[in-house]
C-alpha cells in the first residue's frame, strides 16, 4: 500500500509539471484581452469569456514566471550554460530550466513505471529495481539529447559539401557572399538552412560577418564548418579566388566523409563486439533478476560481507568496473581519426 501511495504521488507530480510546461506557451488569453479592449463595451457573454481568459492568463503567467525564475537560476551556473549550448546544438525549442524539469520528471517517472509493472513482475517493485530505474531516468534525457545532437551534426556534415559547392557557383555567377548564403537558405534543407539563416539575420541586424560565422561554428561545432569559416576569414583579409578555395574545401570534405564511411564499415564488427561484451552480462543479470529473483538474492545478503557490504555487491561493482574499462578500450581502438 505504501508503494502504491508513493507511486500515485510521483505520478501526480509528473503530470503537474508536464501540464505546467504545456500551458506555459499558450497565448489565447492575451489575444482575448486585446480583442476585449479593441471591441468596445462587451456584452455579458463576452464579459464571462474575458473573465475566463483572464483566469487562464493569470495561471499561465504564474507558471511562466516560475519557469523564468528556474531558467535564471540554472543559467547562472556553469552547467546551465553548457546545457543551453547542447540544447541549441540539438535544435530543441527548450530552455535549460524546462529541460531540467523534464529531466526531473524522467528521474521520477521511470521508477513509477517500474512500480506499475510490478503488478505483473513483482521484482520490479523492489528497492534495488527502483534505484536502477532512477539511474536509468537520470541518464535517459542526456542520452536522447546527445543522440539528437549527433544526428543533427551528421546531417549537417553530409549537406555541407553540396552547400559549399552551391556557394562557389553563386560566387562565380557574380553574387556577393551574403547573396550566396541567402541562396543556400532558399534552396537547401534543414539543418543547413537553419544555421545559415541565423547568419543572414545576424548580419542584417548589424553584426560583423566574421563574428556571425564564428557564432555558427560555435553552435554547430563541426570541424568541416570550422575549416570553411577559417578559409573565408583568411580570404577576406588577404584576398584571393574564394570560389576555387571553396571547391578545394568541398573536395576535401567529400573525401573525408568517404573515408569515414569506409572505416565505419570495416570496424562495424569490432564495435558490435564491444556492445555485446558490455551488454550481455547486464542483460543476463536483469533477466535472472526478473524471472528468478531467488537465484540472485544470495548476492545481496550479508554475511558474507566485505567492509560491511554484501560480498556479492562488491563482486558486481568490480565486474562492472572492468566491463566498463573493456568497453571504453574497444571504443578507443576502433575510433580512427580522419
Amino acid at each position: 500500500m505504501f508503494s502504491i501511495v508513493i507511486g500515485v504521488l510521483v505520478f501526480m507530480g509528473v503530470m503537474l509539471v508536464f501540464l505546467g510546461l504545456a500551458s506555459s506557451g499558450q497565448s489565447g488569453g492575451i489575444s482575448a484581452r486585446l480583442e476585449r479592449y479593441a471591441a468596445g463595451k462587451p456584452d455579458a457573454a463576452a464579459a464571462q469569456a474575458a473573465a475566463q481568459a483572464n483566469s487562464g492568463l493569470s495561471n499561465a503567467l504564474a507558471q511562466s514566471v516560475a519557469l523564468a525564475r528556474l531558467n535564471r537560476v540554472v543559467e547562472q551556473r556553469d552547467f546551465g550554460a553548457n546545457l543551453a549550448r547542447d540544447i541549441a546544438r540539438a535544435d530543441l525549442k527548450l530552455k535549460p530550466g524546462e529541460f531540467m524539469a523534464i529531466w526531473a520528471c524522467s528521474i521520477l517517472g521511470v521508477p513509477f513505471i517500474f512500480l506499475m509493472l510490478s503488478v505483473v513482475l513483482a521484482p520490479l517493485g523492489s528497492g534495488i529495481a527502483l534505484v536502477i530505474g532512477g539511474v536509468i531516468g537520470f541518464f535517459l534525457p542526456r542520452m536522447w539529447l546527445g543522440r539528437r545532437r549527433a544526428s543533427r551534426l551528421n546531417a549537417f556534415n553530409k549537406q555541407l559539401p553540396d552547400t559549399i559547392t552551391l556557394i562557389a557557383n553563386a560566387l562565380r555567377a557574380g553574387s556577393s557572399f551574403l547573396q550566396a548564403i541567402e541562396m543556400v537558405v532558399r534552396e537547401s534543407t534543414p539543418p543547413v538552412t537553419v544555421e545559415f539563416g541565423r547568419v543572414v539575420r545576424e548580419v542584417n541586424l548589424g553584426l560583423a560577418f566574421d563574428v556571425a560565422l564564428e557564432n555558427m561554428v560555435r553552435r554547430v561545432r563541426s570541424d568541416d564548418l570550422e575549416l570553411m569559416a577559417t578559409a573565408i576569414t583568411i580570404q577576406h583579409q588577404v584576398g584571393g579566388n574564394l570560389a576555387e578555395i571553396l571547391d578545394s574545401i568541398a573536395f576535401t570534405i567529400r573525401e573525408r566523409v568517404r573515408i569515414k564511411g569506409e572505416i565505419r564499415t570495416l570496424t562495424a564488427q569490432q564495435r558490435l563486439s564491444g556492445y555485446v561484451v558490455a551488454g550481455m552480462p547486464i542483460g543476463l543479470m536483469g533477466l535472472l533478476f526478473v524471472l528468478a529473483p531467488g537465484f540472485t538474492k544470495p548476492m545481496f545478503e550479508n554475511p558474507p560481507g566485505i567492509m560491511g557490504l554484501p560480498a556479492g555487491m562488491i563482486v558486481l561493482a568490480i565486474g562492472g568496473f572492468f566491463m566498463f574499462i573493456g568497453f571504453m578500450l574497444i571504443r578507443r581502438i576502433v575510433a580512427i581519426e580522419v
